[in-house]
């Protein structure tokens, strides 16, 4: 007989519940095992989530088992509540515990700074709704509740947000990420992870940049910018036209240089260049 001991016997394995440090001897354990490590009874009065990677958190069962083996994965936030809201927050999906939330605890699931950015409420009628860092927001109203962050100009005496409110509302709708940013007097749009074509460049997604004209959306937006940099997988070149560097925001961004004569004041928007960009990357050569 082996008196072999498996190494996870002897391996702590250490997370955090809302904050605090835990220790666990098991690489397996349920969500009420989580709770009841954190001392929170009656442990079916608390709801249980686990932080992601990219900041969203998933709800776990209190039968719910959670393997502590994984990276990245030890971070959980509990509520004490019977249920779960949800809510979109720059095109992800998020649930949380409470029947409210703060501007600065969607700043910190967004993963921006709180100081520089904001954060809105989409409105279907009027301005979107700046959100103050202590303001709560009441999450139990008819619908999904919708926020998007972006830089905070209001400090440089311009308007609270680079787009306009039926451009945001778009792109939140299309669950398309995106960051609004003010350079000096440059005001740009940044679509984060954006999918390229399959198999046509050398990396999958890419960030997009859109600079805004001053008269915008009067007047179109011209070229785009990509980052990474991406070749062609056919010919590992750059595509035509798209071979110059712009800096922008602390970035080398690959400038495609196409050029827009076609734009109707009143009618087209964010929607018409994504539309434009989506043409280009598929016919890229």
């Amino acid at each position: 007989m082996s008196d072999h001991i498996s190494p996870q016997a002897h391996r702590a394995f250490d997370i955090k519940i809302d904050g605090s440090p835990f220790v666990f001897h098991d690489p397996i354990v349920t969500g009420d095992q989580i709770l009841q490590k954190a001392k929170l009874f009656p442990t079916d009065e608390h709801l249980l989530f686990q932080e992601l990677a990219d900041g969203q958190l998933e709800e776990i069962r209190p039968d719910e088992s959670v393997d502590l083996q994984r990276e990245g994965r030890e971070q959980f936030i509990t509520f004490k509540s019977d249920r779960s809201f949800r809510f979109v927050l720059d095109g992800r999906k998020f649930e949380w515990g409470l029947p409210f939330i703060t501007g600065l605890q969607l700043k910190r699931l967004a993963g921006v700074d709180p100081q520089s950015y904001g954060v809105w409420l989409a409105q279907q009628v009027g301005d979107d709704r700046l959100i103050g860092n202590t303001e709560k927001v009441d999450l139990q109203g008819d619908g999904t509740e919708r926020f998007f962050t972006g830089v905070d100009t209001t400090t440089e005496g311009a308007g609270a947000a680079v787009l306009p409110p039926e451009d945001r509302e778009y792109l939140t709708s299309q669950a398309i990420a995106f960051e609004e940013h003010v350079e000096g007097t440059t005001k740009a749009v940044v679509l984060k992870a954006w999918s390229l074509p399959e198999r046509r460049f050398d990396v999958g997604t890419a960030d997009i940049l859109i600079l805004l004209p001053p008269a915008y959306p009067d007047c179109a937006p011209d070229m785009f910018y990509l980052t990474p940099w991406v070749r062609l997988v056919a010919n590992q070149r750059y595509p035509n036209a798209a071979d110059q560097p712009h800096m922008f925001a602390g970035k080398r961004w690959q400038r495609w240089s196409r050029h827009n004569s076609a734009w109707r004041a009143g009618i087209d928007g964010i929607w018409t260049m994504l539309r434009r960009i989506e043409r280009a990357l598929e016919i890229a050569a």
